[in-house]
């Protein structure tokens, strides 16, 4: 199969030109130090995750796989990465708002901060500056990279320079600001749910299956694009970084795994090229472009 030879157009700034970029440089880690709430909550969900087997129910279970395709495929894939991050397509304001709360819920981070922090990454894709490149080290590009604190002074540089216009947004603002309390009424919500139908074992079940459990496997998934698809998988482009395509990741993130097409032309809507890369995060704008949702639809003439 020929591979195709197109360079990705950046969203922020330039990527290097150089063929043979060196690895990054590790002074730069953690320049503000460890931010330990970051630990704490990271370290929490995989910790109350292993209250799984003790709390399964089939409610549990369903409510997991519900909040999975809501906070990971829609808010996160459709939401932060589509919608805000890359401007592929068009919506109403309240929908926006509704798709950036539920993104909020998948445990990533605000909006705001996700969307600097993936602009950055197509500015310097496998360059040095790249938050979150396995050059660096697998394990520092699945989950170590996102462990570092960051300064009032920082984010706000960050914000500004990398998410000028979603950082602007009153509305974005306050979901960045408030991130932690929805959280928490979704764990009260769950909790509350359960136990006014099942009493508190289904209270449990319900807390750690569409908390923990979710929220682990979200963000596990995510962390397969920055890690697994820039190491394993095949191109369909010539890119000028190490982005790949890998079909169980794509399966996983409903669509994202196609992770080289996406990086050759990183504000195309559909991510899928070849018969078998379906996208079912695009099935979705495609269908909300046809119920009048979604507009301004980008396809390949709109590349930045």
């Amino acid at each position: 199969m020929a591979v195709e030879t197109l360079s990705p157009v950046p969203e922020v700034a330039p990527q290097s030109s150089e063929p043979e970029p060196q690895p990054l440089p590790q002074p730069r880690r953690y320049p503000d130090g460890v931010s330990w709430a970051t630990v704490f909550w990271i370290g929490v969900l995989h910790l109350g995750a292993l209250a799984a087997p003790f709390t399964y129910s089939t409610a549990g279970l369903i409510t997991m796989l519900v909040l999975y395709w809501l906070t990971g495929g829609i808010g996160i894939c459709l939401g932060y990465h589509r919608l805000f991050s890359h401007r592929s397509f068009t919506t109403y304001k309240p929908i926006r708002a509704l798709i950036a709360i539920i993104g909020g819920l998948a445990g990533e981070g605000s909006a705001v901060h996700w969307t600097a922090n993936h602009r950055k990454h197509h500015a310097l894709s496998d360059h040095e500056g790249d938050p979150h490149s396995p050059r660096e080290g697998f394990l520092w590009s699945h989950t170590l990279w996102c462990l570092g604190a960051m300064n009032q002074e920082h984010r706000q540089a960050h914000h500004a320079r990398y998410a000028p216009d979603v950082s602007t947004e009153p509305f974005l603002r306050f979901l960045d600001r408030t991130y932690i309390l929805w959280h928490v009424a979704l764990a009260a919500g769950l909790f509350a749910a359960g136990y006014a139908v099942g009493g508190s074992a289904l209270g449990w079940s319900l807390l750690v299956w569409g908390m923990f459990v979710r929220m682990i496997v979200v963000l596990h998934c995510t962390w397969f694009i920055n890690s697994v698809t820039h190491v394993w998988g095949y191109k369909n482009f010539e890119t000028t970084d190490d982005s790949k395509n890998l079909w169980w990741v794509a399966l996983v993130t409903f669509g994202e795994g196609w992770h080289n097409n996406h990086h050759a032309v990183p504000r195309r809507a559909n991510y899928g090229r070849r018969w078998w890369e379906f996208d079912i995060t695009y099935a979705t704008i495609w269908t909300m472009g046809k119920l009048g949702l979604a507009w301004n639809i980008a396809g390949d003439r709109q590349r930045t």
